[in-house]
């Protein structure tokens, strides 16, 4: 492709022939990953600057260098004639949105793509959407923090939302074989870092906004700046806003996007335009009669457990609403939605008692996992204690660990606190802050998260609910920069049978 295509509408104006004569390979913001001909693009990221690695795509054969700061690459050791062309923006994560998304040609102007944005619920929302679409028989592409999925080809999720060359790659490689719609999750690092600028969302929905992230957004205010975003740069013209108006945030993001965009509100407040009544919830299931302003009202059951489930089977009927599906066709996709892995997921293994694998890893996740569990169990007559099995990843916001600490020891009957993803920080500090929250005395702290889950299952009598929190769909553990296999599911089946081989044997 062609300089002069690829710089389109970015903030920068080489000469006309210089735009005519230079041909681009690809773009790169990782100097390990240049090829010659690449367009490289100096990003400032959390812990690395790229303008300090332009001497290593230059070498690299890097063909045009964008950068925001003066030029700091050096052009020793290679031929005049190589030297590349550095162009000097503003800002160079814009830049790098706008040079992807002209590079793969812009996708999503051919797709309808929708975004789903939220602290909690996004991907249990975007697996429901999907289950819909197909139900309509669309051909699918989804984006989100479980996996990649283009048609029926599913590939490894390295970042919920990837990076801006990666993601319009993405989209782009769906619109080439076949996908008519994509579903995506937009997390507030991407709309914080533009990593999905320049795509044209036609409808985008807003589950909530409760605390995390604060490591990186600093504030609250800074973190629901990110997420409205969505709505007010990104949703195309004439697109659709689906904002659950039960939460606060969604209120607030509600009365300062009326009159500039189409709106549609969701929640059990009467006021909304979807609303869900006589709610019947069990662990087979939820279902409930959904009221549609305008649209009369439906019968609705899932396989999905619990009220925040109500309120993603919300969101998903109003994003499928507004781009048309037929109700009928809605009705199938949420009864035949597939499990979301690591989303209140059933681990079986012949035992009786209850074991549940769940992604919850903020304040507000967990204590609504605790209650909803304890709520159910107490609707059907059951008495059973509330086990649960839980940590924090280390160099995120620690001003939660606390917070979850008195949220477990208050709401659960036992807990155990464990190791999460201590990444470079040390389990054991991690696991004292989270403790400096507890207001019981019914916690103890086992920093072996194999252990941990093992010393729960075998604590559990019949009728109790042995909940493990934090990783959910996750099949590795990272400690100190690497990645080694586990995942919360295998381990707690492998306990369970060793528990009943165990009994067996007495």
């Amino acid at each position: 492709m062609k300089l002069k295509e690829v710089l389109s509408g970015c903030s920068c104006e080489p000469e006309e022939k210089m735009l005519r004569k230079k041909e681009i390979t690809g773009i790169s913001y990782d100097s390990r990953k240049v090829s010659r001909g690449n367009v490289f693009v100096a990003i400032r990221g959390e812990h690395y600057d790229g303008h300090d690695f332009i001497p290593d795509a230059m070498k690299r054969g890097a063909s045009v260098i964008i950068h925001e700061k003066e030029e700091t690459g050096s052009g020793n050791g290679i031929k005049k004639q190589e030297i590349p062309t550095f162009f000097r923006v503003k800002e160079s994560r814009d830049a790098l949105a706008c040079i992807a998304g002209n590079f793969y040609q812009r996708p999503s102007q051919e797709v309808l793509v929708i975004g789903v944005t939220g602290t909690n619920g996004k991907t249990t929302t975007t697996y429901l959407i999907k289950s819909i679409l197909r139900s309509w028989g669309k051909e699918l592409g989804l984006i989100g923090t479980v996996c990649y999925l283009i048609r029926d080809r599913e590939y490894p999720a390295y970042y919920t939302t990837p990076e801006a060359p990666e993601f319009q790659g993405l989209l782009r490689e769906m619109v080439s074989s076949g996908c008519t719609h994509i579903v995506a999750e937009v997390s507030s690092h991407a709309l914080s870092q533009k990593r999905a600028d320049y795509t044209s969302f036609f409808a985008a929905a807003f589950t909530n906004l409760t605390r995390d992230h604060l490591d990186f957004h600093g504030t609250m205010e800074n973190y629901f700046a990110a997420k409205k975003r969505l709505f007010t740069e990104l949703l195309s013209q004439g697109g659709i806003g689906v904002i659950n108006v039960d939460d606060e945030w969604g209120r607030r993001l509600f009365y300062e996007l009326k009159g500039t965009r189409h709106l549609v509100t969701y929640g059990l407040c009467s006021e909304a335009d979807i609303n869900a009544v006589d709610i019947v919830n069990s662990f087979s299931g939820v279902s409930f009669l959904l009221k549609m302003r305008g649209k009369g009202v439906e019968e609705i059951h899932s396989p999905l457990v619990g009220i925040a489930n109500v309120y993603n089977i919300m969101a998903a009927v109003a994003v499928s609403l507004s781009i048309g599906t037929p109700i009928e066709v809605i009705a199938e996709g949420v009864r035949s939605v597939m499990p979301v892995p690591g989303r209140l997921e059933k681990v079986e293994a012949g035992q009786n008692f209850l074991c549940l694998v769940d992604y919850a890893h903020t304040p507000d996740a967990l204590e609504r996992l605790i209650e909803m569990v304890r709520g159910i169990s107490r609707d059907w007559g059951h008495n059973g204690q509330v086990i649960t099995v839980f940590g924090c990843g280390g160099n995120r916001d620690r001003g939660k660990r606390p917070l979850m600490g008195e949220i477990a020891t208050r709401k659960s009957d036992y807990v155990i606190l464990t190791s999460d993803n201590p990444r470079m920080e040390d389990p054991f500090e991690i696991l004292k802050e989270i403790f400096l929250g507890a207001v019981s005395d019914n916690c103890i702290t086992v920093p072996d998260r194999s252990e941990a889950i093992q010393k729960a299952v075998k604590m559990a009598n019949q009728g109790d609910i042995v909940i493990i929190a934090g990783k959910g769909h996750e099949d590795y553990q990272e400690v100190k920069g690497v990645r080694y296999p586990f995942c919360d599911r295998d381990v707690a089946r492998e306990a369970i049978r060793n528990r009943a081989r165990d009994n067996s044997e007495k």
